[in-house]
C-alpha cells in the first residue's frame, strides 16, 4: 500500500473513488476535495491510496491550516479527508492512509493530528476512536472535533 500524489497519470482514478451510498452525507466526494486542494493549496495534502497499482482510496490532510475559530494564531494539522471506495472497506486501507498521514505530519514536526467526524450512529467514531484520536470538547460544524497525540 502506499500514497500517491494525485497529477494527470491519476486523477480519473481518484475521482473514480466512491464511497458506500450510507456513507455518502458523512464525507465530500474526491472531485470537492481536488477543488478545495486547488483553492487552497498552501493548506492541502490530497492522495490517493493504492494497493499495488489499483486504486482504493482517497486521502487529503491538511497542513497549518488555521483554525476558523482563532484565524492565524491556532494552526492545526490533521485528516482534512478519508474515503475508501466502497468495495474495498473493511481490509484496512483508511488504518493505513491515517497512520501515512500521521508519520507525515510527524515528519513535518508535528505533535498532535486532528479530525472531525458527524457525531451519529454508523459514523465513523469507533474507527477514529480506535486509532488513538480522542474528542477534544469542541465542535466545528456540528462536527465532532478531535485529536491524537503524534509524540507516543
Amino acid at each position: 500500500m502506499e500514497l500517491r500524489k494525485i497529477d494527470a497519470s491519476n486523477l480519473e482514478a481518484a475521482l473514480a473513488v466512491t464511497v458506500r451510498p450510507d456513507q455518502a452525507d458523512l464525507v465530500e466526494p474526491v472531485v470537492k476535495s481536488l477543488a478545495e486542494a486547488y483553492v487552497h493549496a498552501e493548506y492541502a495534502w490530497p492522495r490517493l491510496i493504492v494497493d499495488g497499482d489499483q486504486p482504493v482510496g482517497f486521502v487529503m490532510a491538511h497542513i497549518a491550516i488555521p483554525w476558523f475559530e482563532v484565524p492565524g494564531q491556532d494552526l492545526r494539522s490533521g485528516l482534512w479527508r478519508l474515503n475508501i471506495d466502497a468495495a474495498h472497506q473493511g481490509k484496512g486501507y483508511g488504518t493505513f492512509a491515517v497512520e501515512a498521514v500521521c508519520a507525515e505530519l510527524r515528519a513535518r514536526g508535528e505533535t498532535r493530528a486532528y479530525v472531525t467526524w458527524e457525531p451519529r450512529e454508523g459514523g465513523p467514531a469507533p474507527f477514529y476512536l480506535n486509532l488513538g484520536f480522542r474528542p477534544n470538547g469542541e465542535l466545528a460544524e456540528n462536527q465532532v472535533v478531535a485529536v491524537r497525540d503524534l509524540t507516543r
